[in-house]
C-alpha cells in the first residue's frame, strides 16, 4: 500500500517542503526545495470531502446523504476547502448558515422550532 506524501507537519501543522525526489527505475536522485501541490496541503477530512464532492458531481443532496450532514454543513465544508486552496471564500460560515436555514424553513424541510435552534447555534 502506497503512502501519501504529507502536506502538513504532524507536530506543528505548518506546510512541509519536499527536499528530495528519486526514481525507482533508474535510481536518479534530485535534491532541492520543492513545493507540494495545493491538494496535498488539505487535511485528510478536506480530501475526503473533495472526493465525495467530485464523486457526486457536486450534487449537494447526494453529498448530504453520503456524509450524513446538513446542507449548511456541506456549504461550510466547501468554503473551508476553497479557503485552504488559497481562494477567498464567497460566504462566511454565519452567512451560509442563516441563508440556508431560512431556505430550508421556507421549503418545509425543517420546522420553525428547528430553524430557531439552528439560528441560535444550538
Amino acid at each position: 500500500m502506497k503512502k501519501e506524501v504529507l502536506g502538513r507537519c504532524p507536530v506543528c501543522g505548518k506546510e512541509l517542503e519536499v527536499t528530495s525526489l528519486s526514481c525507482n527505475n533508474c535510481y536518479t536522485k534530485i535534491e532541492g526545495h520543492f513545493s507540494i501541490c495545493k491538494f496535498c496541503k488539505l487535511t485528510d477530512e478536506q480530501k475526503n470531502f473533495v472526493e465525495v464532492f467530485i464523486k457526486n458531481r457536486g450534487n449537494i443532496k447526494e453529498i448530504e446523504k453520503e456524509l450524513g450532514i446538513s446542507y449548511p454543513t456541506v456549504r461550510n465544508k466547501l468554503e473551508d476547502v476553497i479557503s485552504a486552496l488559497g481562494y477567498s471564500p464567497k460566504y462566511t460560515e454565519s452567512e451560509v448558515d442563516r441563508k440556508e436555514i431560512l431556505e430550508r424553513l421556507s421549503k418545509g424541510e425543517i420546522t420553525s422550532e428547528e430553524a430557531i435552534k439552528l439560528l441560535k447555534g444550538e
